[in-house]
């Protein structure tokens, strides 16, 4: 017999809906910013517990993709260190 989950147990299935993060750098450590994707609006951010060292991602947010203008100045600064 299959056994249903209770209903109620704040169990999320999926992905968060409205929300992306993307990776910044704090302090000279990496880090998380989650941001609602229809304002744009930067909701948290999450910080490495101890300096120099990459913060873990939030769970079930999307990652960004890196948009094509950024992919073409990462280009263009290779190419010019050459």
């Amino acid at each position: 017999m299959a056994i249903n989950k209770p209903t109620g147990d704040n169990a999320r299935k999926g992905a968060v809906k409205k929300r992306s993060q993307t990776k910044t750098t704090i302090v000279g450590a990496s880090g998380w910013t989650k941001r609602d994707t229809k304002s744009g609006e930067f909701i948290a951010v999450k910080k490495p517990r101890k300096a120099k060292k990459a913060a873990k991602k939030f769970k079930g947010v999307r990652v960004e993709k890196k948009t094509k203008a950024k992919k073409k100045t990462a280009k263009k600064k290779k190419a010019k260190k050459r």
